[in-house]
């Protein structure tokens, strides 16, 4: 079976700067890192191919920086690693990004199962993968919590809703985002570090892919950021109230609270 994953660089929370200017975040910083919940799209991926052969790909788009993503996924076992980089994709809000993934995705050829985290670090939209998902006409499910395959063409999740639990069975190719609770990333072996370093990425810009220009980018972004701005928390003033007696008190204390509409 061929298996696809697609990861995100993002930026370390720590470190995380915002261009005042765009609204973007800098992805510039060194201090950037696969993102978590995609670590656990790989492993599905790998825990899969180890279960039923076959070969498992990893995609990412991304600035030239976004290679050493694709390393450690190379060193965790993935088979073939490739950056969609170009200029022209910088800027890219959910809808661009996920048209873009998916014109890759339909460079590399068929695939049986696509995986992708449930959400990024970096903007949590959980949007991606069902997009992606609608772009290429497949079927999909998101936040698997179990995946087991059982039956040729087919692949059963279970997902967690929020007083029970859904189990679902979809006909293959699918595509899947996983949470975090699904299972336990493995480490990158011995082998893989030291394949990580000679892979081959291949790369993908615009002119690989059949894409619109005016869908892909900030040119095909239809959410803009506006403006940023630092979270100020709200500023705390004591009341006192004093009245001759309790009823006296009790006037003053709605009346005040009338003021700053709290009642």
């Amino acid at each position: 079976m061929r298996f696809l994953v697609c990861v995100k660089q993002v930026v370390d929370t720590s470190k995380m700067e915002v261009d005042p200017n765009t609204g973007r975040l800098n992805r510039n910083n060194a201090n950037s890192i696969i993102n978590p919940l995609d670590l656990h799209a790989l492993e599905a991926a790998l825990a899969l191919r180890d279960q039923v052969g076959g070969t498992v790909t990893v995609l990412t788009m991304g600035p030239p920086q976004a290679e050493h993503v694709l390393q450690y996924a190379v060193s965790m076992g993935a088979d073939d690693v490739y950056l969609a980089t170009d200029r022209a994709f910088g800027g890219a809000d959910t809808l661009a990004t996920s048209y873009t993934l998916a014109a890759a995705i339909r460079k590399l050829g068929s695939f049986d199962l696509i995986f992708c985290g449930q959400e990024s670090l970096d903007s949590n939209t959980a949007q991606i993968g069902p997009e992606v998902a609608a772009m290429l006409s497949m079927p999909d499910v998101s936040g698997a919590v179990d995946i087991s395959y059982e039956r040729e063409g087919y692949i059963t999740v279970r997902r967690q809703l929020s007083d029970e639990d859904e189990v679902l069975e979809m006909k293959l190719p699918a595509l899947i985002t996983t949470a975090e609770s699904l299972n336990r990333p493995r480490y990158p072996s011995v082998l893989g570090i030291m394949k990580k370093d000679h892979v081959e990425i291949h790369k993908l810009t615009s002119a690989d892919l059949d894409v619109d220009p005016s869908r892909i980018g900030l040119t095909g972004s239809p959410t803009r950021v506006k403006q940023v701005r630092p979270v100020v928390p709200p500023k705390k003033e004591n009341l006192r109230i004093e009245g001759k007696t309790t009823d006296e008190a009790v006037d003053l204390l709605c009346t005040a609270m009338q003021k700053i509409h709290v009642i």
